[in-house]
């Protein structure tokens, strides 16, 4: 079955995701990369063998020539959803999301990518100067190696709940194995870069307080982070992730 208006879920600009049966249909448009197409197929399945509660992989195919993932469908609404459906509920939503955050840093998952090599890469293709580059750099050098399942894009519109109230957490493009903070500064950002910087606030201080990590800590990374959104080359995020990456001092 190809989508059709009654079986698509959302729309981005890469892809189409749909329901068919039992089964969720991720299809990319044409001449979308095989590379990362099965990268985040083989994130899937790295997470998948760990045991955190995630959609199973089903298959990576063709579909009139668009590379598609296959994974089962979860029946349920995104924590984004029940936000705006219910909104004086926000800090309770708040709470789990960062509790289910908190789970998945329990695990950890070695055959994924270190973030620390993800961030060096993505800082040397930021576009920033040599001069913030290299502080960037020193900085990551500095920061401890973790060994944690980092989802790298973890926020409402990624945790499906179901009727029964299970928590499912979607979308492995980005994953990652490494230092925690690291996945809670890039929370941060994506708050901040949907305009939400009271919800930001919310989120970091129920992060370090049931971590028990220090604010400065997740602090560190920020910059780092905001380094590596440039890399998408956004025009209406580039003021706010230059302020973010300018750690330069003179």
């Amino acid at each position: 079955m190809n989508p059709t208006p009654e079986n698509i879920i959302v729309t981005r600009p890469t892809k189409v995701v749909y329901r068919e049966g039992n089964l969720l249909i991720k299809l990319f448009v044409e001449g979308y990369s095989g590379a990362d197409v099965f990268n985040e197929a083989h994130n899937i399945a790295i997470v998948e063998e760990t045991g955190f509660k995630i959609p199973k992989l089903v298959n990576v195919q063709k579909i009139n020539n668009r590379w598609a993932i296959t994974t089962e469908f979860i029946e349920g609404k995104t924590l984004s959803q029940l936000v705006k459906e219910n909104p004086a509920s926000v800090d309770a939503y708040m709470e789990h999301l960062v509790d289910i955050q908190l789970e998945m840093h329990k695990y950890s998952a070695e055959k994924l990518r270190h973030n620390t090599e993800k961030m060096h890469a993505y800082i040397s293709q930021s576009g920033l100067n040599a001069t913030s580059r290299y502080e960037l750099h020193t900085r990551l050098n500095s920061l401890p190696r973790h060994s944690k399942l980092c989802h790298g894009d973890f926020c409402f519109s990624n945790v499906m709940v179901t009727p029964s109230d299970e928590a499912y957490v979607i979308d492995w493009a980005h994953a990652t194995n490494g230092n925690a903070s690291a996945d809670a500064a890039r929370s941060y950002l994506i708050f901040h870069i949907n305009g939400e910087s009271e919800r930001a606030e919310k989120y970091l201080d129920l992060f370090c307080r049931k971590s028990d990590t220090a604010r400065q800590y997740v602090q560190k990374w920020m910059a780092i982070m905001a380094a590596g959104q440039l890399v998408k080359n956004r025009p209406e995020e580039k003021e706010l992730l230059l302020n973010w990456a300018n750690v330069v001092e003179y």
